[in-house]
């Protein structure tokens, strides 16, 4: 079972920055992608940004590209997630989620493992 433990959240003005983390209690390889969502209060749990273990390939959603940057530190077994420029409306619940089998990575639902989330407030 992998286990994913993220951190970083809290409450930052707009323009502000925030990095969050997320380890994985395995290491992580070739096939493996690892992702960013988040829900905002009363809405669905949307895609924000992945990475492709093999070849450091990433993807944002459109909503935060230049913005946000995600990276991972292989011999950590951890993801990044910097975020520039915030706005109110980036305020939600951020998930990490992994998989390893290949699949969608926009797909919430192709991802296996999710970690327990953090709060991201922007205040204006």
């Amino acid at each position: 079972q992998v286990q994913l433990v993220e951190s970083g959240g809290g409450l930052v003005q707009a323009g502000g920055s925030l990095t969050l983390s997320c380890a994985a209690s395995i290491p992580t390889y070739g096939s493996a992608v690892m992702g960013w969502f988040r829900q905002a209060p009363g809405k669905e749990r949307e895609f924000v940004a992945a990475i492709r273990w093999s070849d450091v390939r990433t993807y944002y959603a459109n909503s935060v590209k230049g913005r946000f940057t995600i990276s991972r530190d292989n011999a950590k077994n951890t993801v990044y997630l910097q975020m520039n420029t915030l706005k109110p409306e980036d305020t939600a619940v951020y998930y990490c989620a992994a998989h390893f089998r290949g699949g969608n990575m926009y797909l919430k639902t192709d991802y296996d493992y999710w970690g327990q989330g953090t709060q991201v407030t922007v205040s204006s």
